[in-house]
């Protein structure tokens, strides 16, 4: 039996199968970046935070809405435990600033020969923050910015800001759930079309080109991350250096998504081209069943740890690892997911971190058989007050992927 699905289509006959799935989608509002600016405002209140630096990147995107990228210029913005937010910019870039600017706030700008870090002392003691603080620095901030302010303001006592970061943005909103569904619907669409157009002595990097104009198709700008694996290469679960070509019989493993509205999707499915052997169904078999032993572990009030070990315990019982170990698993369970691929929390042995309505994570307990193959099924799920809900249903069995002989 041949793979239901696989190469039915020619690419433009696969291309022509989508459309754009962004119509109607709903960004998020200005109220709700206020929401979230109290919210973490009486966490560090609660906590004894006075102010967090937010550098470029998801974290000044989450609370203030604007969107921007690090680099070796200091941009970002100060959020006080009380008071308004306040920007920190070079004085050329104001004005694509304000392109960008949701929440309002002042701009407190600096030229270049300029020292940003002495400005954020000088923005602090504006604020009437004094000079023992405690400030919280946005994790993703570069060494070189933390030095700098901490060399500028010697008395303030920097700590980490993830406590406030992770607290806020690890429970999803109903519109944040909106954006990742659709963005999963997005990606899952695409899988289905990628699929269809396969054929024998395809490469992947002929693969990635159609997926990137697949993703374009159904509205996004196109790929946030692509990877495709045939055969032996698919036992690296992040891929190899060198492109292959596509042969009869081999495992494809296909990983990619796209961004919506600053949120992102990630979706994992791994099948055959040609006629599966008994090894390979019998591998594939074993890694939806510890995706659905996860994903049945996965109760409000369970750890993040449980479900990991969940997974890993089925895959044990099957002689499949233990722990890390090959063949089984060599990684994590599943990650978190939002503004960032990864976030918190992570599906991973011992985190006690407790789930709660709101969290979203991937379910990717990969499966590695060295010098073979690789086995990945990714979906994603969110935890409701009732337990979780897939946000993609798991792929349907080696034969027929996506549930096609289904419909």
């Amino acid at each position: 039996m041949t793979t239901y699905g696989i190469g039915t289509h020619s690419q433009q006959q696969a291309l022509d199968t989508l459309e754009n799935m962004t119509l109607g989608v709903k960004p998020i509002t200005y109220q709700e970046y206020e929401q979230r600016i109290e919210k973490a405002q009486r966490y560090m209140q609660h906590h004894g935070i006075d102010a967090i630096y937010l550098n470029a990147g998801t974290n000044l995107k989450y609370f203030t809405g604007m969107q921007w990228y690090a680099s070796e210029r200091l941009v970002g913005a100060i959020l006080p435990a009380n008071g308004t937010v306040e920007f920190i910019a070079p004085t050329f870039e104001i004005g694509s600033l304000l392109d960008y600017q949701v929440i309002e706030g002042p701009i407190n700008d600096w030229q270049e020969h300029e020292c940003p870090y002495a400005l954020v002392a000088k923005v602090l003691a504006k604020m009437g923050i004094n000079e023992q603080a405690t400030i919280g620095i946005d994790e993703s901030t570069a060494f070189f910015v933390a030095d700098g302010i901490a060399k500028a303001a010697p008395s303030l006592r920097l700590v980490n800001a993830k406590d406030v970061t992770a607290h806020c943005r690890m429970h999803k909103s109903d519109s944040e759930l909106a954006l990742i569904q659709r963005a999963m619907d997005m990606t899952l669409a695409v899988h289905k079309a990628t699929a269809s157009m396969l054929y024998e002595g395809i490469t992947t990097t002929e693969v990635e080109a159609f997926i990137n104009k697949a993703h374009k198709k159904v509205g996004a700008t196109g790929n946030y991350f692509c990877i495709v694996l045939f055969g032996k290469a698919s036992s690296f679960p992040h891929g190899v250096k060198e492109p292959q070509v596509l042969k009869n019989g081999d495992v494809v493993l296909v990983d990619t998504g796209c961004k919506l509205e600053g949120y992102l999707s990630d979706i994992t499915r791994t099948y055959v081209f040609g006629q599966a052997t008994e090894h390979q169904r019998s591998m594939w078999q074993h890694e939806k069943n510890a995706q659905i032993a996860a994903f049945e572990a996965a109760k409000i009030g369970a750890t993040c740890g449980d479900v990991d070990h969940a997974a890993r315990t089925y895959l044990a019982n099957q002689g499949l690892g233990p722990d890390y170990e090959l063949p089984g698993c060599p990684h994590r369970t599943g990650h978190g997911i939002g503004l960032d691929i990864h976030e918190w929390p992570y599906l991973v042995k011992d985190n006690p971190q407790e789930l709660a309505s709101g969290m979203c994570f991937s379910n990717e307990p990969m499966l590695v058989v060295p010098d073979e193959f690789g086995i990945r099924l990714e979906d994603h799920f969110y935890m409701t007050d009732l337990g979780p809900k897939w946000f993609t249903q798991p792929s349907h069995s080696i034969d027929d992927p996506f549930g096609l002989n289904n419909q």
